[in-house]
This record gives C-alpha cells, sequence and structure tokens, in this order.
C-alpha cells in the first residue's frame, strides 16, 4: 500500500465516485474497501438531495452520520466505516482541509469477548465440514489466520521443507509467519494437486492468470500465470474480475466458506453465536492455556499492539481458569 503522506497525482476522472475508486485503486485498497467507500459516499450524496459533496461541510457530514446513529441506529463498527470513508473522500479525493471532522462525536465501542470453540466443539464442526472446507476450516484453526489471509494464500506461500506458512500483506500491511500443522501436510498435498489440475487447464485455455498484488502485474506481466502464484484454495469456477474486467480463476469465495460453517455449527447443536473467525480466537486461546506467552501468540496473529491479545486473557479468567464460584465451596445439604 503506498503511503497515503505521499503527494498525489491529478485524477483523470470526471464524476465523483470515479474519482473516489481511482484514488482507492491508486493507493491499492482491497475491493471490499473500496465497494464500502462508494457505498457510504454514495449514500452521503443522495442523503443531501444529489448536492455535489464539494458545496457541503462539517453540517452535511454530521447531520447524516448523526442520522445513521440515531435513526438507523447503526452499529458503532458501521458508523466508524462510514467515517473513515467521507474522512478518505473529503480529504484524499476533494483535497478539503479535515481538522473539524476529528472532532466529530462517534459512538461508544462496546467491547465483547470473543466467542471461543472448545476442542471438542471444533472437532465436532470438522467432522461435519466435508471437503475443501473441512481443510480450510482446519487450517484456520491451526494457523489463527484470519479468513481472508487464508482464501489468499498461493502455492509459494506454504513451506514444506520448513514447516512454514507466510501470510502475505496481513492486516495492517504486515507479512508474518505461522506454523504448517503437520496434520495437515498430507491434506495439503493433495489439495495442491487438485489446484494443479486447474491451474493446468486454465493454461490450455488461454485464460488470464490470477489476480496479483499492486503492481505487480505491470512489473512482472506473465507472473500472473505462473504456478508459483496460483491459489491454495482455488474456485471452480471463473468470474469477471470487477477491475481489470479480465475473465479468471478467483481464490474460494469466503461467503461460501462462512455458510458451509453455518450449516455445520447448526448440525452441531452448538448453541454459541460461533462464525469461521471464532476459529482464529479458538487458536490463540489453545495456545495461552498451553502456557505460550502473550508475545508469541502476538506475533502468531500478527496483531500490532499486545492489547489486542489480551483479550484472551480475559476468556482464560472464565471458569476453571479463573476464580472459582463461592457456590462450589458450599457443603451438600
Amino acid at each position: 500500500m503506498k503511503s497515503s503522506t505521499a503527494p498525489l497525482p491529478p485524477l483523470q476522472s470526471v464524476k465523483v465516485l470515479d474519482q473516489l475508486r481511482e484514488r482507492i485503486r491508486y493507493l491499492h485498497y482491497s475491493i471490499r474497501t473500496e465497494d464500502a467507500y462508494v457505498y457510504w459516499v454514495r449514500a452521503f450524496i443522495r442523503f443531501h438531495g444529489l448536492k455535489h459533496p464539494a458545496t457541503m461541510g462539517v453540517v452535511e457530514v454530521e447531520a447524516f452520520l448523526s442520522w445513521l446513529a440515531n435513526t438507523r441506529k447503526v452499529a458503532a463498527s458501521t458508523h466508524k466505516q462510514a467515517l473513515s470513508a467521507l474522512l478518505f473522500f473529503f480529504g484524499k479525493v476533494l483535497g478539503v482541509d479535515l481538522p473539524w471532522m476529528q472532532e466529530i462525536g462517534r459512538p461508544r465501542t462496546k467491547t465483547h469477548l470473543p466467542v471461543v470453540l472448545s476442542p471438542d466443539e471444533v472437532a465436532r464442526i470438522l467432522c461435519v465440514l466435508k471437503g475443501e472446507h473441512r481443510l480450510f476450516a482446519q487450517l484456520l484453526y491451526g494457523t489463527g489466520m484470519r479468513i481472508n489471509e487464508g482464501l489468499q494464500l498461493r502455492v509459494k506461500d506454504v513451506d514444506f521443507e520448513l514447516s512454514t506458512i507466510i501470510v502475505r500483506e496481513g492486516k495492517g500491511g504486515k507479512d508474518r509467519a505461522v506454523m504448517l500443522p503437520q496434520r495437515l501436510v498430507t491434506a495439503l498435498r493433495e489439495q495442491l494437486a487438485r489446484a494443479r489440475m486447474l491451474w493446468s487447464a486454465d493454461q490450455e485455455a488461454g485464460l488470464g492468470g490470477v489476480a496479483m498484488p499492486d503492481a505487480l502485474d505491470r512489473k512482472y506481466p506473465r507472473a500472473g500465470t505462473s504456478w508459483n502464484w496460483f491459489w491454495m484454495f482455488p474456485q471452480d469456477t471463473h468470474s469477471v474480475d470487477p477491475r481489470s474486467g479480465v475473465m479468471r480463476r478467483h481464490h474460494m469465495y469466503d461467503q461460501t466458506f462462512q455458510r458451509a460453517f453455518k450449516r455445520a455449527l447448526s448440525l452441531t447443536g452448538i448453541a454459541k453465536p460461533a462464525t469461521p473467525h471464532s476459529l482464529r480466537h479458538s487458536f490463540a486461546t489453545t495456545l495461552l492455556q498451553g502456557g505460550y506467552d502473550i508475545r508469541t501468540v502476538q506475533e502468531l496473529l500478527g496483531h500490532a499492539d499486545v492489547a489486542t491479545t489480551m483479550i484472551y486473557t480475559h476468556v482464560l479468567k472464565v471458569g476453571g481458569r479463573g476464580v472459582h464460584s463461592p457456590m462450589d465451596s458450599l457443603p451438600e445439604v
């Protein structure tokens, strides 16, 4: 990701939303961020009757954000995302100085303990999942990767010799190394063989290579068609890249895995509001229960601040790892 403090080139697009997309892509923000920012800026413009945003300022922004909080009653995280979109739009697209936007009130974010699954519950979910979905869930639980980090793994990122997986461009744009679970070596090699078949079929069909990060596609035009850059978990079908318009193979869709996980959770009868991200929470909690120090867990999770990792110590204080209830000390009556 390019530095946000570097001078920005003049915009070539005419329409404001196209200018927003142009700036986001220049700074190498993800497609998800692009979609979210365009959504909120469009909503802001429509809220004010299609007025041009260059004619609006603090009053209009505060009115829109107040409407989101008080009328729409959006979550604090959603409100924060809308504010971030407007900050980016006014600052990076319109070039407006925004000291006043930093003072806008924000809803207080509630602190929730993460949903953690016990090893037995994880095993029950894995027994229901099938095929690639099962292997992918095993990998998330065995490495602590975020779902998008796992989906974006390339063939070259899995080092069987060193028993290491390299997570590229994780949250905050940082790379990190995690362990390769030995129990998954055989299954991952079989997954590579399946991926190789899809890669070979794409080569024979002359289809465009996989999407490449940042400007590597321009620097190494053929890299996207190489085996090393192919997805570890490729999608069975092809789709049009929303940015380049090229027909290519994407990695497994996160929605597909999320639905499979939700079905598995329902079939097991586990009542916890777990999501695929709960596998990451469970990974961290299990390591801490096993005696690993907090700094080691922080590095494996890719947290910039150890305070983020400390939330799992609060989970450990519940039940047998923490204070015992006085009820358990009463004599039987």
